[in-house]
């Protein structure tokens, strides 16, 4: 089920951390991936104190070729144009082309889809057209000790014994390479750069133009990648080391999809990827599969929103999920990132079934805090303190679901060279044979009722049993007392800017109490510094950079109490902690992104104290206040509001009549009442 629209895709690169799971928020769904679940759910009945329905009513439904909301979008959107062949994309670009409010802003060659900015107006008109099949918006994602960690799944004893991913191939998506990095062994043999130039953003490409596929098109070393002294781009090199560590012997070929923007939110530059760019890499991919018959898997780790189960039917990710069933049918496997946020669920495209994906746990087989998990994950690999490559010769020490993903990518490799020379049929390596291969051989990690394997690669190769099971507990309920007083809205004291000590709703074995935080990486919603994590030292080690997570307060805030709060100087809670929370928001919203910004705190203030209290304006107060109580800590989508209905039902349904233009006052009690006067989660 989705928790949110992936915005604008604003692509995480999936190192980003934002909020620890709490113990109630159990797994949402199930998927058809490896992953397992012991506890069966019960079927819901539909609840018994009106609450307003999840599902979206289909008489207010917009025309089906257009994303809701599109045909009510004054100003203006980014959209990705579907028609029904390639040869169709020109004279539909053609049209659009002529229609009063409407741009076409990108016409790749041999392509099935075209991108246009248009108002709400020219696209419905656009969806006339029976060439074109559906318009949605151009969403964008966010970019999500190697040493130890390659002991751990067995690589150096593979390496040993000759298994090294020699004859494969491996793609990496994500902020181009340093293809002369000494540690890349010289393997990076080709290029592409895929970066979109529109609302301000610049091309990463080196030739300045939005495609590039010279030989050092993914270069990642450009001026345009550099901030001062830091390097936004190293992302990828970074990943790139990890996959090479894994499978020294594999050839690598290295995209770069993000753009450049230089008034991000809270000032200073950032990168951004939109789905149009992540759409071209995949079919490049494709295409390359035909001529380089050892390519066996491709690498991102990155994502865009949160849901808490398989996404394949989710209408916004439908064009990825064809892509990525494309490649694993040619025999190519998508390994993906689950994300930072720390609760149940993946971003995508992680939440495709047709996608592996990747949690993170430190060598100790504990998962990290931050991690997400559930049964949505294949696999976890280590992603605490991994030392890899950075662009211009050096090394930094990251944490994230971004470092565990490439040695999945590069364990893929690893077995496929095996298997061709030990079985040479093509079944010995077919995607489902070599991913069955690697959860079958992976120590099972138990958690909350549910059981995903740590990978092994060396188990993998030689059908060894898995290690011992390793349990975590899960925490103690939450304190389930009634709600407090609504009158009394003074907010709990600031959270802590670090991950809490125990993984989500995961209680660790004796050890280290907390997983160093996955460092933040430029996103489109929130702009944060690219720094390392802290390398231990003798003498007292330097103060980690501050981390976004979910607060921990037992209480939520009404929307007048929140206006105080985002005021200047007016509140308990800091800037910093509130425009966290409104990042968490954007991120996880669709109204706050792409209706309504909330990106300052003086925007926040103006949706929650408004001017005029039309219907809309109240709307949007009560939604945006329920949104920071949850990032607060006040509320969780598990809980109930009433009967069955949950709080993510509730957001759900609210965030979609926004959407069509709606505001209905019923809402408005709902959320008032039974989120935003609520005292627990």
């Amino acid at each position: 089920m989705r928790l949110r629209a992936l915005v604008a895709l604003v692509i995480v690169l999936t190192i980003t951390p934002v909020a620890p799971a709490l113990a109630e928020e159990q797994p949402g769904g199930q998927t058809g991936q490896t992953a397992q679940t012991t506890q069966a759910t019960g079927s819901q009945t539909p609840p018994t104190d009106a609450p307003e329905p999840a599902q979206p009513d289909p008489a207010a439904s917009p025309a089906p070729k257009l994303e809701v909301g599109l045909d009510a979008d004054e100003d203006g959107a980014r959209v990705i144009v579907e028609v029904t062949a390639p040869a169709q994309a020109a004279p539909v670009a053609g049209e659009a082309q002529a229609l009063p409010g409407a741009d076409v802003v990108l016409q790749p060659e041999d392509t099935s889809f075209i991108v246009v900015q248009g108002t709400g107006d020219s696209l419905a008109e656009l969806a006339k057209d029976p060439r074109v099949v559906s318009i949605r918006r151009d969403r964008t994602y966010f970019p999500t000790s190697l040493a130890s960690g390659l002991r751990l799944i067995g690589a150096d004893r593979a390496h040993a014994e000759g298994a090294d991913g020699r004859g494969r191939t491996i793609a990496v998506i994500d902020t181009g390479i340093d293809r002369d990095h000494p540690a890349l062994g010289g393997k990076v043999v080709r290029e592409f750069c895929f970066s979109a130039t529109d609302n301000g953003a610049k091309s990463l490409c080196p030739n300045g133009q939005e495609t590039d596929d010279s030989d050092d098109s993914a270069d990642a070393r450009t001026a345009a990648c550099l901030e001062g002294s830091t390097n936004l781009c190293e992302h990828g090199t970074h990943v790139a080391g990890i996959a090479h560590a894994v499978a020294p012997g594999a050839d690598i070929v290295a995209f770069q999809v993000f753009s450049r923007l230089d008034d991000c939110p809270g000032g200073g530059s950032c990168l951004t990827a939109y789905e149009s760019s992540l759409l071209l890499a995949l079919d490049r991919v494709a295409e390359l599969k035909d001529t380089v018959p050892g390519l066996v898997s491709v690498n991102l780790s990155l994502g865009g929103g949160l849901y808490d189960g398989n996404c394949d039917g989710e209408p916004e990710v439908q064009a990825m999920k064809e892509r990525i069933d494309t490649l694993r049918a040619k025999g190519v496997v998508t390994v993906a990132a689950a994300g930072n946020e720390g609760g149940p669920g993946a971003g995508a495209p992680g939440c495709l079934s047709g996608a592996v994906t990747v949690g993170a746990t430190d060598d100790a087989d504990r998962v990290a805090d931050w991690s997400n998990h559930g049964p949505v994950l294949d696999l976890f690999a280590p992603g605490v303190d991994v030392d890899s490559s950075v662009p211009d010769g050096g090394t930094e020490i990251y944490s994230g679901t971004s470092m565990s993903t490439p040695h999945v990518t590069g364990a893929l490799a690893v077995l496929a060279q095996k298997a061709a020379e030990t079985a040479p049929d093509s079944a010995a390596t077919a995607p489902d044979t070599l991913v069955g291969r690697l959860t079958a051989a992976g120590r099972p990690i138990v958690y909350d009722g549910v059981t995903t394997p740590r990978l092994d690669l060396y188990g993998a190769l030689t059908g060894a049993a898995p290690s011992p099971p390793v349990t975590q507990s899960p925490d103690p309920d939450p304190d389930e007392s009634t709600p407090e007083d609504p009158g009394d809205d003074s907010p709990d004291e600031d959270p802590a800017p670090t991950p809490s000590p125990e993984p989500g709703s995961l209680a660790p074995p004796p050890g280290p109490t907390q997983a160093p935080a996955p460092i933040p990486l430029p996103t489109v919603t929130v702009t944060v510094t690219v720094t390392a994590s802290p390398t231990p030292a003798a003498t007292a080690p330097a103060a980690s950079a501050a981390v976004c997570t979910r607060g921990k307060s037992k209480k939520t805030l009404s929307a007048a109490r929140w206006a105080v709060e985002v005021g200047r100087g007016k509140g308990t809670l800091t800037d910093a902690t509130l425009k966290c929370y409104l990042g968490m928001t954007s991120k996880a919203s669709r109204v706050f992104s792409e209706l309504t910004g909330v990106s300052t705190l003086a925007a926040a203030q103006r949706v929650l104290k408004p001017a005029k209290k039309t219907k809309r304006a109240k709307f949007e107060s009560e939604l945006l206040a329920a949104w920071l109580n949850w990032a607060h800590g006040g509320v969780n989508f598990t809980a109930r509001v009433t009967g069955t209905s949950t709080v993510k039902n509730t957001l759900t349904t609210a965030e979609d009549r926004r959407l069509r233009g709606a505001f209905p006052s019923g809402s408005v009690s709902l959320l008032r009442k039974h989120i935003n006067a609520r005292r627990t989660a």
